[in-house]
């Protein structure tokens, strides 16, 4: 495997951080992951709006364009001889001394990891259960896609290495937040619903996506603050992630769903599909 590091394709055998990278000490770093259809990176304009902010936030003095940042995938695809892909964007703050840093960051470490992928076919489904680890709150006002994941890392060795479990946290009060790697929606008649932000979850690329798609259909979108009972008779029901894409859930706990038979996540499914390989933001369905 070929990586980019710092203006650089190297073999992954030859790349190299430094010990006292504050992404390392502190876990002061962002990350995106999101797919290449056919050589074309899915929402990236979406993906890179959101690590600029996070940057940002995290007083990290880097930020990103669409035109530079796919000539350096198509080059990382190229060494890689990839056309879809699972695509790992790393920005860590750089090195600083051992302690707490006020001053801003000014030479993050930018790694790109790039590893294949087949171009999608069919849904997987999955059972989604609640987890007993309740979902903890952001470590500032909104959760950024950070290096802060031992919540997420703890929620995954509750329900092991089954593929086809997600587990669903809840807040500390009870409240639907979302899974451990994704964002969660149910619909009912014409409404979909889903928890909001204010819960703590990670506003999702696709979760974005996903809302603009609805609401351009005409169909209802609510955001609010559910427990497992008001989720429970949904007609059907996913999860979403950018690498996943979109995921029925045939079981809710002891609920049956539909699952991938479901008509609406069909149809869900198709469209995204059809966007796959050319869109480059939400913003132009």
């Amino acid at each position: 495997m070929y990586l980019y590091i710092n203006g650089q394709i190297v073999n992954k055998n030859e790349a190299r951080i430094s010990p006292f990278d504050h992404g390392y000490l502190y876990g002061m770093g962002l990350f995106e992951t999101f797919r290449v259809y056919k050589r074309h990176p899915f929402l990236l304009d979406d993906h890179l709006e959101r690590l600029n902010a996070g940057l940002e936030v995290l007083n990290i003095m880097k930020q990103f364009h669409r035109e530079k940042t796919n000539k350096v995938l198509q080059q990382l695809l190229e060494a890689n001889k990839l056309t879809n892909a699972y695509i790992r964007f790393n920005v860590s703050a750089g090195i600083g001394e051992v302690g707490l840093q006020v001053a801003p960051y000014m030479e993050p470490n930018i790694i790109i990891f790039a590893k294949p992928l087949t171009a999608p076919k069919e849904m997987t489904e999955k059972k989604a259960v609640i987890l007993k680890l309740k979902r903890n709150t952001p470590e500032g006002l909104d959760r950024l896609k950070s290096h802060h994941y031992m919540n997420n890392m703890l929620a995954k060795r509750e329900i092991g290495d089954d593929a086809g479990l997600e587990g669903i946290f809840l807040t500390e009060e009870g409240f639907i937040a979302e899974g451990i790697v994704s964002n969660i929606f149910w619909k009912k008649g014409n409404t979909l619903f889903t928890p909001p932000l204010s819960t703590g979850i990670l506003n999702g690329i696709t979760r974005q996506f996903i809302i603009q798609l609805a609401k351009r259909n005409r169909m209802r979108v609510v955001e609010g603050l559910y427990r497992y009972q008001d989720a429970a008779p949904a007609e059907e029901m996913f999860v979403t992630n950018s690498i996943q894409e979109i995921v029925p859930i045939s079981q809710f706990e002891d609920i049956e769903m539909p699952g991938k038979n479901g008509q609406f996540v069909q149809q869900l499914h198709q469209t995204y599909c059809d966007y796959c390989e050319r869109l480059w933001s939400k913003n132009e369905i």
